[in-house]
């Protein structure tokens, strides 16, 4: 087997970036950690980069309003892994990432990329509402920048993270199960796609040298994680030795609720309707030129929903 990449993650302190240090860690890669200077004297994050410097981890000081920073980092690795937060605000993310794209191509070195993405495949929201398509495009603009820049790339494709979707049984607005009430989206028959956020972190881990999924789009779609809402609940009521109450929220009544929200609210909400109400999660077969993790990766053992759940007892 030949030698491990040197990889660098960016955001490394975040929900997700946290697990990817590990993961890495773990997996044997001499793994580098963006060291911002504007996190300043955020204590928890201070002590988390050291808490992965014990455990072997780089830390590299680089900053998005220091380009030559950035470009410096960059070459001290073969590969990077953005994970820094997908806020719903236009001018942030987007930027940081293109700005991330102009470093990488001039550093020159870079055998892979895996920009900031790890939910629904944008490439196939091009209909999707108003305001909540903002996330898609602007993942869109970083994709063409990136394939522009004739950057060998991975784009992963995580589908749910079961954190905000399965603790709370799929509700806007809840990471708790409830032991009393659901309330279903639609009937609850729309099926999705559920993965424990460390799993995430190990399969993409795992990508990192795989030619398989270099220049493609890799699907985490664990077969017995395609659920519906409503299959998630029944789970839930088996752990628990009860029927939950349970009301339904109509399509128009969802849009009618999401309307009367504020702009960033109605942008998560989106999300939700199309995940629940369209199935836009498990509604398609992945092609020829994409690939499926579990398919790549059988000796991954996933967590399953139903283990998921076992926390919450």
């Amino acid at each position: 087997m030949g030698l491990k990449s040197k990889v660098l993650i960016i955001g490394g302190t975040g929900y997700l970036g946290k697990r990817l240090v590990k993961a890495s860690l773990e997996q044997g890669h001499e793994t580098y950690v963006l060291r911002r200077p504007e996190i300043g004297v955020d204590i928890e994050k201070i002590q988390m980069l050291l808490s992965f410097k014990k455990q072997g981890a780089h830390l590299v000081i680089g900053s998005f309003n220091d380009h030559r920073s950035l470009v410096e980092a960059v070459k001290q690795v073969d590969v990077v892994i953005c994970a820094i937060s997908g806020v719903h605000i236009r001018s942030h993310q987007i930027l940081l990432q293109l700005k991330l794209v102009d470093a990488i191509k001039e550093a020159g070195n870079i055998k892979r990329f895996f920009p900031s993405e790890f939910g629904t495949d944008p490439a196939r929201m091009a209909d999707a509402l108003e305001p909540g398509r903002v996330t898609f495009d602007d993942k869109m603009v970083v994709r063409k920048a990136i394939e522009g820049a004739g950057i060998p790339f991975t784009y992963v494709s995580a589908n749910c993270f079961a954190g905000y979707m399965v603790g709370g049984l799929c509700q806007p607005g809840h990471i708790l199960p409830s032991t009393d009430s659901v309330v279903f989206l639609g009937d609850g028959n729309k099926k999705s796609i559920f993965v424990d956020e460390d799993d995430i972190a190990t399969y993409t881990i795992r990508m990192i040298d795989d030619p398989r999924t270099c220049n493609k789009t890799v699907y985490i779609r664990p077969s017995q994680n395609i659920l519906s809402q409503r299959e998630v609940v029944q789970i839930w009521e088996k752990l628990i030795g009860k029927q939950l109450e349970k009301t339904y929220l109509s399509e128009q009544d969802f849009l009618n609720i999401m309307k009367g929200q504020a702009y960033v609210e109605q942008v998560g909400l989106t999300h939700y309707y199309h995940v629940y109400y369209q199935g836009c999660l498990a509604s398609f077969d992945i092609g020829e030129d994409e690939e499926e993790a579990s398919t790549l990766y059988p000796d991954i053992k996933y967590t399953k929903v139903e283990d998921y759940l076992t926390q919450y007892l």
